[in-house]
């Protein structure tokens, strides 16, 4: 299956999960090819951005495990190529 770039929007509003929410990007740390988180105090959460080269497969696996922490929304945006 051939790769895709893809934009991981994550919104992190109970940063009591942020040790879950590394560990899975840990785990997923060959696909990454950067990331940018913004703390953002004023509404007590976090803006994380990673960016990804893997296959869709790859991408809804890593998004859905996201997903099921509790306090974090997550979407992705996928390349057309």
């Amino acid at each position: 299956m051939e790769n895709r770039l893809a934009v991981i929007a994550i919104v992190v509003e109970n940063l009591d999960n942020t040790d879950e929410l590394n560990r899975i990007l840990h785990e997923y740390g060959s696909c990454i090819i950067g990331r940018m988180g913004i703390p953002y105090p004023k509404r007590n959460l976090s803006l994380i951005s990673v960016m990804v080269d893997a296959s869709t497969e790859t991408i809804s696996a890593l998004t859905g495990k996201l997903g099921k922490i509790e306090g974090i929304s997550v979407k992705a945006a996928y390349s057309k190529n």
